[in-house]
């Protein structure tokens, strides 16, 4: 630490709030002692219930956590823990006895962020959570600056009453192909991200333009065509975002490159732009509209081919994406709970709650 930057961390460490879980207060009061110079605040848990009670009125950065406590273990309680979405992404320091590889390992598979032995070195303790509360501070600011992205999102499919539920549909569709596609796990999250931020951009035209109910003229439709390099430039500036980012800017591009806006084709246009823009117009010609109907499956179908045969989509991907619609339709059927903007409970309905499996294919 040096001297600069000694005031700024003494104040994050004096707001942080830490959790101390452990069946025997002697070892609670010892934990406190050991953190008591880093001037934070700490909360206590005598049990794994009581833990699960106090984690949801308490905003806390770090929870440590013993392994051998009567009726809900540690191991149980991180468990029930990380199965909360909002609790994803505290810390949680396992602080016990048990210190083999294999409790180590098995700490870690039930989401354990860190693993510290007893008797363990107050130095060593103080570093871990110095450290786990610095995470938690960047990772809350980056889950800000993404929620921020999502509201204004959200903005922007509001202004049009037409098209309720178009960001979510997209988000689905677009996971359930990527998933027939093969496509790995951080893939997946990007097409899942797209679906809602896609149109991001829209957001910079005018209304008069946005929601013109005729056809644009040549002017309008020239500052239309800016929003996906206008989204992409919104979004640009989170490392999360970089393959959502080139969903954002290339899903108006055609395989024949008479899209837009770098007029791309082919494999120049990036692989999860090529599957998005599919599952975008699918969406479109489907959805029912002031001025149109929606299409049945079958003309969808045909409409699509011949699309593909006047050169606007990668041909492989629509094979895959029509084999769906001929064998497992049910598949493309929006849950009716899911909020892609508030949650991704429709991403781990689709992929399956263990991640592993996607992990691999990385």
């Amino acid at each position: 630490m040096t001297p600069e930057n000694a005031p700024n961390e003494t104040l994050a460490m004096a707001s942080a709030r830490i959790l101390v879980v452990d069946d025997m207060a002697t070892n609670r009061g010892l934990v406190r002692a050991v953190l008591a110079p880093l001037k934070c605040q700490i909360f206590e848990a005598d049990s794994g219930e009581q833990a699960l009670e106090l984690i949801n009125s308490l905003s806390l950065d770090v929870i440590l956590m013993d392994v051998l406590m009567p009726g809900l273990d540690g191991f149980d309680t991180c468990k029930k823990i990380r199965e909360q979405e909002d609790l994803h992404l505290i810390p949680i320091i396992m602080l016990t006895s048990l210190g083999s590889p294999d409790d180590i390992a098995y700490g870690m598979e039930v989401g354990a962020t860190d693993y510290v032995t007893k008797p363990f070195n107050a130095v060593e303790l103080q570093a871990r959570v110095r450290a786990a509360v610095e995470k938690k501070r960047l990772t809350d600011r980056l889950d800000d600056a993404e929620s921020m992205l999502f509201a204004l999102a959200r903005v922007v499919e509001a202004k049009d009453r037409t098209t309720a539920d178009h960001c979510d549909r997209l988000s689905h569709t677009a996971v359930v192909l990527g998933k027939a596609l093969g496509l790995n796990y951080d893939d997946l999250e990007a097409l899942r991200r797209g679906g809602l931020l896609h149109d991001i951009g829209k957001v910079a035209i005018p209304d008069a333009i946005l929601l013109k109910p005729g056809k644009l003229d040549e002017t309008e439709w020239a500052v239309m065509r800016q929003h996906p390099t206008i989204g992409a430039y919104l979004c640009s500036a989170l490392r999360t975002m970089r393959s959502t980012v080139e969903i954002i800017r290339y899903h108006h591009e055609k395989w024949n490159g008479s899209g837009y806006p770098s007029g791309l084709s082919g494999e120049e246009i990036p692989y999860l732009a090529r599957v998005f823009q599919i599952v975008d117009v699918f969406d479109a010609l489907t959805s029912e509209r002031p001025y149109k109907k929606s299409i049945p499956l079958d003309k969808v179908k045909e409409i699509l081919r011949n699309e593909t045969k006047n050169g606007y989509w990668d041909p492989n991907i629509i094979e895959v994406f029509i084999n769906i619609l001929e064998n497992n339709p049910e598949q493309l059927k929006l849950p009716e709970q899911a909020q892609t903007g508030r949650d991704s409970e429709i991403f781990q309905n689709i992929i399956g709650s263990n991640s592993l499996e996607w992990e691999s294919r990385r």
